[in-house]
């Protein structure tokens, strides 16, 4: 510690006596305690606390403790490569998406109207083109019908015809020598119940003597065969004969 330091300020001369006063007291208490301290070694020294004026300088931080560094692992094995195996399937690749279309620019107002007006007269075609093909086939269907009918009816009067050509040829007394196989027409009013009203011959066989035979046998076998379909007869009927039909 510095002489500066320890050093005690001057004091004026009253204050001299009393400071030896105490210090020859303390030296005499001092002197009192390590006597009684040698007779009683049993109790602990006393501890006497000196203030300094500067306080001891602060301790110096611990220090941190220096760990050993490990020592490096031993170095691996190295490994001798596996020969890569390619496999026998190639390996089809995934298919790139198809790119988004771009959403269409919407048409002007005029576009638009345009575009349904020729929507609604394409309609209105169509409908047209369908319909003319809806009656077409009706007038088809119903010609169809007609022709069936006709040929069926056509059949049935046939039928009918025969039946009574064959009962007048059962009543024609036929004359002798009468050359070739000549025609002879007849066209015969009849009631529905058979009768016959009237025979008028619309062509002559030639022969005039077959002809009358022929007549004579149309007025015998009244009342002719009538149709078995009610719907089918016809008032008015023309018969062809043949000497040897």
């Amino acid at each position: 510690m510095a002489a500066e330091a320890l050093a005690f300020p001057q004091r004026p001369e009253p204050a001299l006596l009393r400071s030896f006063i105490l210090a020859a007291l303390m030296h005499g208490v001092l002197v009192g305690i390590l006597l009684v301290g040698v007779r009683f070694q049993s109790r602990p020294p006393l501890t006497v606390e000196v203030e300094l004026w500067e306080q001891p300088p602060p301790p110096a931080p611990p220090q941190p403790e220096v760990k050993p560094e490990p020592p490096p692992p031993p170095p691996k094995a190295v490994e001798p490569e596996k020969p890569v195996v390619k496999p026998d399937i190639a390996v089809q690749k995934k298919p790139e998406p198809k790119p988004k279309p771009k959403p269409k620019a919407e048409p002007p107002k005029r576009d638009r109207d345009f575009e349904k007006r020729m929507r609604e007269q394409l309609a209105m075609e169509q409908q047209a083109v369908q319909q003319q093909d809806a009656e077409r086939r009706e007038r088809e269907l119903k010609a169809l019908i007609a022709k069936r009918e006709a040929a069926a009816r056509a059949s049935a009067l046939a039928t009918w015809t025969d039946r009574i050509r064959a009962k007048i040829r059962g009543n024609i007394i036929l004359p002798r020598d009468v050359p070739g196989n000549p025609e002879a027409v007849f066209d015969v009013a009849l009631l529905p119940t058979g009768e016959v009203l009237s025979v008028k011959q619309t062509r002559s066989s030639g022969n005039p003597a077959y002809d009358d035979a022929v007549y004579r046998a149309i007025l015998k076998s009244t009342p002719l065969p009538k149709p078995d379909n009610p719907a089918l007869f016809e008032r008015r009927l023309e018969l062809r004969f043949h000497p040897h039909d």
